[in-house]
């Protein structure tokens, strides 16, 4: 048998235990590279070299190596990513959103204090899903804002010696600086001090009003000022403090009106048993049915003597509370600011309702009961979904400004750059559990799949490619693989892959197939070896592994732009693309393989990611000198 007949029987049985691996979630690498070496012992005991196979042993401890080096979820754990499928159903749900509005949401953020990391990350998670939608060639319309009417902003601003809304106006453009600072790009910034909110707010009460839905009545009970809420035993802790805030609630009795909650009972039963995807994750789904199950109670609307708020339109003596108010923020940010005529009649052609609010959990029960309670009493049609996530934690306590436990996202930005702080928090937490910052581990997650597994595969293929192509594509990446090529079919996969996981608002999975794309291409690389096929003749050979590989990373590059825009960025910019063509990014065309075309110049390629040091890697090195 000769040398290069050796060498095809090694590469057709690459290719079937490749093939084998992604249709038996339960063959793991590990089997892989077990097989592989059956395969080569088996060539050995003919009496046959497999010098000619490019050294299929050195290359798989070669990848074991980059394997431990990496030490990502992805290279663990992949049958979880092989499972993931789309139904028909899904696949035309996807479809659907091309050319059409889709609104999307974060909280209103309570404007009695500075943005921290708490209000970042559903922020960042909300860009995200807006930026992938808009891949689809949907219309998304990212809508975010802030909450300042009530008592919380009335004593702040009263602390700093300021009216309300000074206080207001100097806490928004934080919020403001600080979604510049990530790279936010929402389409709506709604504030509830707007001329136009309040005429919506307005007409919504009064249409729930006149529906008999709201009554006036007596409550006497523990008050939580930061929850803005009554608090029953469940709320509480033995000492009546608050469970989320940890503080003393306060004794109360008012006279105030009261929105019917328990009369739409049986409803949201209905929905939530026809609907089940209605609430997410499938823990937030149970603890509302849980709540379900206690009961439902009425719930107050309004404050008297509170001036700072919006009038009752039916009782000028009280103010509207906070969930009339910041709620319909979802509502009246579909108007443009100040406009004229808002009219709760128009909704639906302003792209209401909503596709998902994300939320967090602490304030689940307001969004999945009394928020499409009060829209049906309304009339009006009820969001898709509505998503809580968890806390993000330090020293193991949920971070928030009440709690005066939080993560400055200002100083995590300037020290490590918005890209990969973007990315530790969609990538290295699963959305919708709680998740804890650690420094250490942050800056291993970023290296790793970051600066090492795409940015050092692209800076070295770049760089072989310009030294032996004169810093040209030479081929098209369509024509350098067959379609049935592993890594080619692994692209393919994992595009169809991510594009469903983002929806799904599995963002960390989404990011998990395009680490793992990337990955595979190391791998393939290191198997290769272009820099050797250069020097002993096989240019052809090695230009193909380098075009793919580039190939590749731009497909990697495009699936991970909702996250890491900017860096996405770079990358289109390091393959000779200009920035424009990024700009109009399109998933179904740019996440197909053929991208690359031959014939474009690029420049000589810089490091795009350098990796981050961390400061005890500083200290030893200035020690060391």
């Amino acid at each position: 048998m000769s040398i290069s007949r050796i060498h095809i029987h090694l590469c057709f049985a690459q290719q079937a235990l490749t093939c084998v691996q992604k249709t038996h979630s339960f063959f793991k690498p590990c089997h892989f590279n077990r097989s592989l070496g059956k395969l080569g012992s088996l060539f050995k005991k003919r009496g046959k070299s497999v010098a000619a196979s490019r050294s299929y042993k050195a290359s798989l401890d070669r990848h074991q190596i980059l394997n431990r080096e990496q030490k990502t979820n992805s290279l663990s754990d992949l049958s979880k990513i092989w499972r993931i499928s789309c139904n028909d159903e899904e696949r035309a749900e996807l479809k659907s959103y091309e050319g059409r509005r889709v609104v999307l949401t974060t909280p209103l953020y309570y404007a009695n204090a500075s943005p921290h990391m708490g209000s970042a990350y559903p922020t960042i998670a909300v860009d995200v899903l807006s930026r992938f939608y808009r891949l689809l060639g949907a219309k998304p319309v990212f809508i975010t804002g802030t909450d300042e009417h009530g008592e919380k902003v009335a004593t702040a601003a009263a602390k700093h010696k300021k009216s309300p809304l000074e206080h207001c106006d100097s806490v928004v453009e934080q919020f403001l600086n600080l979604w510049n600072k990530f790279g936010i790009r929402f389409d709506r910034f709604i504030r509830t001090t707007e001329k136009g909110h309040e005429a919506l707010v307005s007409q919504f009460i009064q249409r729930v009003y006149d529906n008999g839905d709201i009554y006036k009545d007596t409550y006497d009970g523990l008050y939580c000022v930061d929850c803005e809420e009554y608090k029953d035993g469940e709320g509480l802790t033995e000492n009546n403090l608050c469970k989320i805030h940890r503080k003393e609630c306060v004794q109360r009795s008012e006279e105030n009106y009261f929105f019917a909650l328990s009369k739409y009972q049986k409803k949201l039963e209905k929905l939530l048993d026809e609907n089940p995807l209605f609430v997410q994750p499938p823990e937030r789904l149970n603890e509302v049915k849980g709540w379900l199950r206690q009961g439902l109670r009425d719930f107050a609307v309004s404050r008297a003597n509170n001036v700072w708020g919006i009038p009752v339109p039916f009782d000028p003596t009280h103010s509207v509370y906070v969930w009339f108010d910041a709620l319909s923020g979802y509502l009246s940010a579909l108007f443009a600011c100040e406009e004229e005529g808002i009219s709760l009649d128009r909704l639906s052609d302003l792209g209401w309702p909503a596709e998902v609010h994300i939320i967090g959990k602490d304030i689940l029960r307001f969004h999945a009961l009394y928020w499409p309670a009060m829209l049906m009493s309304g009339g009006l049609q009820l969001p898709k979904r509505v998503f809580g996530h968890g806390f993000l934690t330090k020293d193991g306590m949920k971070m928030g400004k009440s709690v005066g436990n939080t993560l400055d996202p200002v100083e995590l930005v300037d020290s490590y750059g918005k890209d990969a702080v973007r990315f530790y928090f969609i990538r290295g937490i699963v959305f919708g559990d709680d998740g804890d910052f650690s420094r250490e581990r942050f800056i291993q997650v970023v290296n790793s799949e970051l600066a090492n597994n795409i940015g050092n595969l692209l800076h070295r293929s770049l760089n072989l490619l310009g030294k032996y192509c004169e810093f040209k594509i030479p081929v098209s990446s369509s024509a350098v693989v067959s379609a049935t090529h592993p890594l080619r079919l692994t692209a393919e996969s994992m595009a169809e892959k991510a594009k469903v996981c983002y929806h799904r608002l599995d963002f960390a999975t989404a990011c998990e197939t395009m680490i793992h794309l990337a990955a595979e291409a190391n791998q393939y690389i290191a198997y290769e070896q272009p820099w050797a096929c250069f020097k002993s003749g096989e240019a052809n050979k090695a230009v193909q592994c380098l075009v793919a590989c580039l190939e590749t990373v731009r497909i990697v590059a495009t699936g991970l732009s909702p996250v890491t825009p900017e860096f996405s960025k770079q990358i289109y910019l390091s393959l000779g693309y200009p920035e424009e063509y990024f700009k109009m990014l399109f998933w179904d065309r740019d996440m197909k393989w053929g991208g690359l075309k031959a014939g474009v110049s690029f420049d000589r390629p810089k490091v795009i990611f350098p990796k981050i040091v961390s400061y005890e890697e500083t200290l030893s090195s200035s020690l060391s000198h």
